[in-house]
Formats: structure tokens, sequence, C-alpha cells
């Protein structure tokens, strides 16, 4: 087996304006802050003398490389993403950044809160826009049964509720 691996499927470009703004920050901060601090650290590292025995010198060049990478991904992510501002016409239907409560066959409920693929960390409830619950989801009403295929087996959810949270202005 080689090595290729085929690139990953490119997520969706949605996200909510506290989203975008958290990107925003994160990027400021890395190429700001923490950067320039590591800079300072390898400069010190270098000085010390031979490189290649030295484990402050090589952790700080993977550190400055791991910074360097999430920069770019997070410079080019922001061009392309779509800030969603506003909510849906109809509220009766799931639509990005709705938050679901779904009871499933053992009569537990969840509730879900469908973000970008970006930002679904942040948010406890959060699930990725592109992930298979979401996408399940997308689309249905109050009262829909929807079944969602899970590695382990698949699971069947009924839609309790639905609602929508104002977002704030970017």
């Amino acid at each position: 087996m080689g090595r290729y691996r085929s690139p990953p499927e490119k997520s969706s470009p949605y996200i909510t304006p506290a989203g975008a703004r958290s990107l925003r920050e994160e990027l400021s901060y890395l190429w700001r802050k923490k950067r320039p601090k590591v800079l300072v650290a390898l400069a010190a590292a270098a000085a010390e003398g031979d490189r290649s025995d030295n484990a402050e010198y090589i952790y700080r060049k993977k550190e400055i490389g791991e910074i360097d990478r999430r920069i770019r991904y997070i410079s080019k992510r922001l061009d392309e993403i779509q800030v969603v501002q506003h909510l849906p016409a109809n509220q009766e239907v799931v639509y990005f950044s709705a938050r679901v409560e779904v009871k499933d066959a053992t009569g537990s409920t969840r509730c879900y809160r469908i973000v970008g693929a970006d930002e679904f960390h942040h948010d406890e409830a959060g699930i990725s826009v592109d992930s298979p619950v979401a996408k399940a989801l997308l689309g249905r009403k109050l009262g829909d049964k929807v079944s969602v295929v899970l590695p382990e087996d698949t699971a069947v959810f009924e839609i309790i509720s639905i609602r929508y949270q104002q977002h704030d202005a970017e």
C-alpha cells in the first residue's frame, strides 16, 4: 500500500458570527502573541550551539511549523467562509444554527446545535453541519423520525424541539 492519501472532503463554508469572530481572534493570537514568543525561544535555543543535539531547538522548530500550518489554514478558511447572520424564515424546519432536541428509542433525549465545521468544538452541544447526525436532521420538521447510520449501528431519533437563537452581529 502506498503512502498516497486522497485529500479529505472539503468542509462546508457556513459559520455563525461568533464562530467567525473566534477564528479571527485565534489568528490574531497566533500571529501577534504566540508566534513571536516561540521565535524568541527558538533564537535562544539556536544560540546554545550544536543544533543537531539540541532538543529545545528541535521542539521549537516543530512548534513554529505547527503554528504556521494553523495560521495558513485559518487564513485560507477565512477567505472562503460564509457567515450566516440571518435566522431562517421558517423556523419549524431544521436549518444551520438550529438547536434540535431529539429523543432516541430508549426515551432519552439529546440536544444538538448545528454549527460550522470550524466551530463545533466551541459549543458543548455543537455538531458540525457536515456530521452524519446533522445531515440527517437538516430539512426535517418537528415530530419527524430520522435514521442515522453510526459506526456501531443505526440510530433512530424523533425531533421533539427546534429552536433558533438570534445571532449577534459580527
